[in-house]
């Protein structure tokens, strides 16, 4: 035990993707000008449901709420992922790597209630929709969010502390290309089924749940459309659903693969690729998925932009578009 104190590791060297060393400053300028657009995308669609009066209920609300998440989510990796593609030691320190587990792990939960809530949402307003109004007023949206960020940052306090007991006395090297969870595991030096056994119960339990819920959900929902007389209405019902469906099976298919097992890792290059899917990707297209596919924001866009065009009437003062298409 006394040996294993003197070398317990302080910090670690996050690999990333060694066998991409020679093209690394190109994979920076990608990942830069990718989380440009990400941070850009989310910031434009908060910023237009916040903005516009028209867009002034619970399901853009959420979505405003999903878009500031997004932000978020994204600012706990990616940052230190473009670092790690320029500097020579890419270091993180035992009590860095944790917190970014933490926060990494506790907007991903945040994210998948909310996408549920989000699913409660449509059920409402489809299969219920004289009593929508009565039931999803805007103080029970305030709710519903708060106890999904509340939730979210509760609920991996367990594996945190379980995780930060374990001994670490090298290798420091994290096949990964972020702190996680099961990559940091691997290097423990000692057995860790316990922590292995609680990560699976805890993360199958709520990505269960929280499928169950909406395909329950979207069951009722897709009963309720198909008996809509006229195709006109059928198709504006399942447009309303089909971004959040989109955004559900690409961030529950990656997250699912990754943190719903028994095993520390697939594989080195299984693992670090579903982590762009779920850390870079998903982020990515989310704010095209509700932006473009959705009239109301789009309208919304056009409509502030013009709002804001240059004008020379009565002297005006020339302003900078906010939005662009």
């Amino acid at each position: 035990m006394e040996s294993r104190n003197k070398t317990r590791v302080t910090e670690f060297i996050i690999v990333g993707f060694p066998d991409l060393e020679n093209i690394e400053h190109l994979l920076f300028i990608l990942l830069l000008l990718t989380y440009l657009l990400i941070i850009t995308g989310n910031i434009v669609v908060f910023s237009v449901i916040r903005l516009s009066p028209a867009l002034h209920s619970p399901m853009y609300f959420f979505i405003s709420v999903l878009s500031f998440l997004e932000i978020w989510y994204t600012a706990v990796t990616i940052p230190k992922m473009l670092a790690n593609l320029i500097v020579l030691k890419k270091n993180i320190s035992f009590i860095g790597c944790l917190l970014q587990i933490y926060f990494f792990q506790s907007l991903g939960i945040t994210e998948t209630l909310l996408l549920t809530v989000m699913a409660y949402d449509r059920y409402l307003a489809i299969c219920n929709p004289l009593l929508y109004s009565a039931i999803m007023t805007s103080t029970l949206s305030v709710k519903l969010t708060a106890s999904c960020w509340l939730c979210g940052f509760l609920y991996p306090v367990t594996e945190i502390i379980l995780i930060s007991k374990l001994p670490f006395c090298g290798p420091n090297h994290i096949e990964h290309i972020f702190c996680d969870l099961h990559p940091l595991m691997s290097l423990a030096c000692t057995e860790t089924s316990l922590s292995i056994s609680v990560g699976f119960a805890l993360n199958s339990s709520m990505v269960m749940a929280t499928i169950i819920f909406i395909l329950f959900s979207y069951i009722k929902i897709i009963r309720v459309i198909l008996q809509i007389q006229s195709s006109e209405g059928r198709q504006k019902a399942f447009s309303t659903c089909a971004a959040h469906l989109i955004v559900v099976f690409l961030f529950f298919g990656s997250v699912s693969f990754m943190y719903v097992r028994l095993t520390k890792s697939y594989g080195v290059h299984y693992d670090k690729s579903l982590a762009v899917v779920y850390s870079v990707l998903t982020p990515l297209v989310n704010p095209i998925i509700y932006s473009l596919r959705n009239k109301e924001i789009r309208q919304a866009i056009q409509k502030i932009r013009h709002q804001n065009l240059p004008s020379t009437q009565h002297g005006a003062v020339l302003q900078i578009p906010l939005f662009v298409d």
